[in-house]
């Protein structure tokens, strides 16, 4: 897959992971081998201190027929957690402190606000935005105001920078981000 990938300072990035477009990964973010991002409709644009856990998919296309259209980057804000086989596909825009459960889907056209948790196995379709502060749960996908913000143990973060360059190759930092 051919990519442009700029690095930002303190970020861990396995070489494990597949990436086509232009993508960049802001400070301290961490990401697991076997994720996959697709920049096809633009650039991706991944903020700081962001956990993106195996196999997790992040895919930025156009639809068919859409080809014609403008790039339009797709930013993801700071301080997000995507769980193991999460997939985020065509949003057009994720804000700060949100937890994307494993194996929850967010399809097209859908925007997240701040502090929001996508709960397991949730597969979100609709165009109506998750405003901020909501938790979505269960096989229905029910839509609440969260009673407090979500938040990544710092201990989860520490284990991983310690864990992961003993298991696992990092890519080097070709253009770093200032």
């Amino acid at each position: 897959m051919s990519s442009k990938v700029k690095i930002g300072q303190g970020a861990m990035v396995c070489k494990e992971i597949k990436v086509k477009g232009q993508v960049s990964f802001g400070a301290s973010t961490i990401i697991h081998p076997g994720v996959t991002l697709i920049a096809e409709a633009g650039p991706i644009e991944i903020g700081e201190n962001n956990i993106i856990e195996e196999y997790v998919n992040i895919i930025h296309k156009f639809l068919p027929g859409d080809e014609q259209s403008e790039p339009v980057t797709l930013k993801i804000g700071s301080n997000n957690v995507f769980e193991v086989y999460s997939t985020i596909e065509g949003v057009s825009s994720i804000g700060d402190n949100n937890i994307f459960e494993s194996k929850s889907f967010v399809g097209r056209n859908l925007s997240i606000g701040n502090d929001c948790i996508i709960g397991a196995g949730c597969h979100l379709t609709s165009t109506s935005p998750i405003e901020d502060g909501t938790c979505v749960y269960g096989k229905n996908c029910t839509r609440q105001k969260a009673f407090c913000k979500p938040s990544v143990p710092g201990g989860h973060r520490e284990f991983l920078i310690k864990l992961l360059p003993s298991y696992h190759l990092l890519r080097k930092n070709k253009n770093p981000i200032e």
